[in-house]
């Protein structure tokens, strides 16, 4: 009787333990910004602002904040102006076709798009195969590759990758070179519509009164999000709204203070 009884209170702690251990890491929340590509690349870990007592978890679209993923922190270039870099090149398709890339749109595998760690959305990149002589011009929408990242430099949309002749390949050495500029860029600041986030709420009535509460406190435009992550449902209330970059990052300083965890995400294109 005496080992049977200590075997039955060795399973108990042993239970006990694994337990406490689901409780202590599983209320731990990440959030990715892209999509996972074919060849394996996650999209980087971002916080999200949530009150307490909420969960949730909502990636900023079109985001010109740092991330992490797999170790590394990638920080997005404000410019793509003389950008020219040499590597390899993969691809994704259709098990991604009409998932949403990074910037929000959703992935056509069709259409001439690619995804890149650090250039900003929109940018315009001249492809050239090195290997075969081919070129194509793609535009960043998503963030990757995230595999062999020493290596490759670029993920392409099908329609790309089979105007560089490399669709049956998978890879290919290839250079990219940025054409123009982005619209709205001025040297020190970006232009266009951006959002500060200070809340993220899985009730959407709490999301409804904080985004009142930022109307009244003058930030008009202020906007609620449904954010539709791993089953579940979240609402994201995004201040604003602010006409650069640089007078939101000014807008997410005055906020910190009561929204420690706020970031500037930038509007749809």
């Amino acid at each position: 009787m005496p080992r049977v009884y200590e075997k039955r209170r060795a399973l108990f702690c042993a239970a006990l333990l694994l337990f406490l251990c689901a409780a202590l890491f599983g209320c731990g929340t990440h959030n990715y910004e892209g999509t996972p590509a074919s060849s394996g690349r996650r999209g980087g870990e971002v916080p999200v602002t949530q009150r307490p007592g909420e969960g949730g978890t909502a990636a900023p679209k079109g985001t010109f904040r740092a991330y992490t993923q797999d170790g590394r922190t990638y920080q997005p270039l404000f410019s793509s102006a003389g950008y020219s870099e040499e590597g390899l090149a993969s691809w994704y398709g259709l098990q991604f076709h009409g998932k949403k890339t990074a910037n929000g749109e959703y992935y056509d595998m069709y259409d001439e798009t690619a995804a890149h760690r650090i250039l900003p959305m929109g940018t315009m990149l001249k492809v050239e195969n090195l290997d075969n002589g081919r070129s194509t011009t793609v535009r960043v929408n998503d963030r990757g590759p995230f595999v062999d990242p020493d290596h490759r430099i670029i993920d392409l949309s099908f329609a790309a990758a089979r105007d560089l002749g490399m669709d049956r390949a998978g890879l290919a050495h290839v250079r990219i070179s940025s054409i123009g500029a982005i619209a709205g860029f001025t040297g020190t600041d970006l232009k266009g519509s951006f959002y500060v986030q200070v809340g993220a709420f899985t009730v959407k009535a709490n999301a409804d009164r904080l985004a009142a509460s930022m109307v009244g406190r003058g930030y008009k435009d202020t906007k609620v999000e449904q954010a539709d992550v791993d089953g579940r449902t979240f609402w994201r209330v995004q201040a604003g709204v602010f006409p650069s970059l640089n007078a939101a990052e000014q807008g997410k300083e005055a906020l910190r203070g009561e929204f420690p965890q706020a970031f500037v995400i930038a509007a749809d294109r």
